[in-house]
């Protein structure tokens, strides 16, 4: 179990990496939204995260 939760957090902060690296602090700050608005089961934060890392990825093609 210990194993499992050590390569999940690993995972996470990789993630949380490769989004500051391509996307900034934007990208953190919707990474941020959207994790604390899933674990507080709300969906206004969860939403306005989702929105905030759409716009991120979708920037350069509008």
């Amino acid at each position: 179990m210990p194993v499992i939760a050590v390569l999940g957090a690993l995972f996470v902060l990789g993630f949380e990496r490769l989004v500051e690296w391509q996307y900034g602090p934007m990208g953190i700050v919707g990474l941020l939204l959207l994790t604390i608005g899933i674990k507080a089961k709300n969906p206004t934060c969860s939403s306005l995260g989702a929105v905030v890392l759409a716009v991120m990825v979708a920037g350069p093609a509008l």
